[in-house]
């Protein structure tokens, strides 16, 4: 037992540093996307370059094998230690498993991507900025090489996007996603098509006049309310809002200000909020071992889908926050009731950009980008045609078509990070928060009375509770059954968005 334990602790004291230098690469990142001069990106590309290849070679060094096989059977899985507890078994596990990714990953092919997607950000940024695909497809290209080479030295059974989708969901395959997508894509399209049919709701007042200063108080203020520790977290501006967390107790996150279009940093700030919130919760002295990370990005957009939807939308959240946003824009707000409030915040309409999609539309937005990354991994679609492809999916999920290539296959920056794999992790946390919304609606079902009253922290205690604690000792499927009892699959949010929408549409 002793042995056992202090081979245990010298995996963690060794990881612990990895997770440090990776606290390090997320600060540069951080601060490359909100206050680094633009000059800045050649050198900040060298600096991530040299910290990726000291964490690789941290988790994959001799010492940190040597003090894992001692615990687990590096080829066949098998534990060694029988007297840990179940939580540290479980963390030997998910150690060994990412051991065996980092491994099949030279560190120069690590420090090479880095390099490539770090100045590919760059050029994506002035992509967008000037709509020039053809600036962009060069380095796309690029990426999808090294993608596809990365499957290849990752390894698969069935298709080479497994490999990728794997890095960031975990025990899925492309089939598998594709069997969910297909009824969700159906039942949608359909729901859709009865929306269409009735009388559209007015929601022009979110339009407007909306200065960047009482934009950003109104996020702060809402943080505040929230339970937002200000110790620990902060709010700041970008292109493409997101969250990073370097530590339990340091969570930064950024919204983007739409100056004509409000609803567009309130719900930015929701959704981040529950990225925050997750990384917050997750036990800090487990810092830098699996029992203090995430699950996955799929159950992390639960979190953040919750806040931005399940709450952020409810007509019991805007019951109490709109009097606060009349306070802050009388000229926009002083007569608007909560019920025109409410059906105008959750007009559905098909939209170009999928960060301002509505909750019915938002899912075929992540559905033409499997699809689309799908076929440019597995080589039937050429970079080339990219812009025309997306173009043609969505006239044929949403009925429109994007007129700039900046409104349609440049609007993402996933691609230009290497996220290839990562849009699918956007639908499945949809699904997943819906499966824990209905559990959580059965603990605690008087919830939006206490959305109305402002006390969050009941919601926050629960998810803590049945999620973030744990961090990643079981599947995001595993948790999902633990708390639910069934199996998944897209009924739960099926379900949610056709009851939701056909009473917003009753008329």
């Amino acid at each position: 037992m002793h042995s056992e334990k202090k081979d245990y602790e010298k995996i963690k004291k060794i990881s612990k540093k990895a997770a440090l230098l990776t606290s390090i690469s997320e600060l540069l990142d951080w601060d490359k996307e909100t206050y680094m001069p633009s000059a800045g990106g050649e050198m900040r590309g060298e600096q991530l370059k040299l910290l990726a290849g000291m964490t690789h070679k941290q988790m994959t060094g001799k010492a940190f094998s040597k003090a894992l096989s001692a615990l687990i059977d590096i080829e066949t899985g098998e534990l060694k230690a029988t007297s840990l507890p179940a939580p540290e078994k479980a963390a030997l596990r998910l150690w060994r498993r990412d051991y065996l990714r980092d491994i099949a990953l030279p560190g120069k092919f690590v420090e090479d991507f880095t390099v490539l997607t770090t100045k590919a950000m760059e050029v994506w940024a002035e992509a967008r900025k000037n709509n020039n695909f053809a600036l962009f497809a060069p380095y796309l290209a690029k990426i999808i090489a090294m993608s596809q080479k990365k499957a290849d030295l990752l390894g698969y059974k069935e298709h080479p996007y497994d490999a990728l989708l794997n890095l960031y969901e975990p025990d899925i395959t492309k089939n598998e996603v594709a069997k969910l997508f297909s009824p969700l894509k159906n039942s949608i399209i359909q729901l859709l098509q009865t929306i269409s049919s009735k009388r559209q709701l007015d929601n022009q007042f979110l339009s407007g006049n909306f200065s960047e200063e009482k934009q950003l108080a109104f996020g702060r203020m809402l943080l505040k309310d929230l339970g937002y520790d200000e110790r620990r977290g902060r709010l700041d501006v970008s292109t493409h809002p997101f969250s990073c967390t370097l530590h339990p107790d340091d969570n930064r996150i950024t919204t983007r200000i739409e100056p004509d279009f409000v609803m567009s940093n309130i719900l930015a700030v929701l959704h981040e909020f529950g990225h925050g919130l997750y990384e917050m919760g997750l036990p800090a002295e487990q810092f830098g071992t699996p029992l203090g990370e995430a699950v996955s990005l799929g159950m992390h957009e639960s979190q953040s889908r919750w806040w931005e939807t399940r709450i952020g939308l409810s007509k019991p959240f805007w019951s109490r926050y709109l009097p606060h946003l009349q306070t802050y824009y009388p000229e926009n707000f002083s007569r608007i009731s909560i019920e025109q409030f409410y059906r105008g915040i959750n007009k559905v309409t098909p939209s170009l950009i999928r960060v301002e999609a509505d909750e019915v539309t938002y899912t075929l937005h992540i559905i033409l980008r499997f699809e689309l990354e799908v076929a440019l991994i597995e080589g039937s679609l050429s970079v080339k045609d990219l812009p025309e492809r997306w173009n043609s999916g969505m006239k044929e999920l949403l009925g429109i078509t994007p007129e700039t290539d900046r409104e349609g296959c440049l609007q993402d920056i996933h691609w230009a990070m290497g996220g290839f794999g990562y849009f699918p992790t956007y639908a499945l946390g949809n699904m997943y928060a819906s499966h824990f919304f209905e559990n959580f609606e059965k603990n605690i079902p008087d919830w939006k009375n206490l959305v109305e009253k402002g006390d969050f922290g009941s919601i926050e205690t629960w998810l803590k509770d049945k999620i973030h604690r744990y961090g990643r000792q079981y599947t995001g499927r595993e948790l999902m059954e633990k708390n639910s009892g069934k199996s998944f699959s897209e009924e739960a949010y099926l379900s949610y968005l056709h009851k939701k929408y056909s009473d917003i549409y009753k008329e």
